[in-house]
């Protein structure tokens, strides 16, 4: 019996967004959707804005973060919170992994 609370990281495959960034949409509900993120050195998670609130783990890695403001290094374990609307972008420095939570959900990567 399967149990629709455990997600296995076999059930769903990444999708190639090219530049080096990879993305894996693992969970979405009405409410928020969960996805990883994997990033290539050199790698950019490009200057943009959403009306979504988005927190992140960063399982492995190093990135340079940018929200509204100066640049931020941040690393294996680091968590960052966006607020809806607010300008941010990161920069992929040893290449890892991010997973995001964003609520309200972002269809348009479902």
């Amino acid at each position: 019996m399967e149990d629709k609370n455990i997600i296995a990281d076999s059930s769903a495959e990444w999708k190639d967004l090219g530049n080096g960034v990879k993305r894996k949409v693992m969970f979405y509900d009405e409410a928020m959707v969960l996805v990883k993120f994997q990033f290539e050195k050199g790698a950019v998670g490009a200057l943009h804005i959403h009306p979504h609130r988005q927190m992140s783990y960063l399982p492995k890695g190093v990135f340079e973060f940018m929200l509204s403001g100066p640049r931020k290094k941040i690393k294996d374990g680091d968590i960052y919170n966006v607020p809806s609307q607010a300008e941010h972008r990161i920069v992929c420095l040893e290449s890892g992994m991010l997973v995001d939570v964003f609520n309200p959900i972002r269809e348009e990567i479902l």
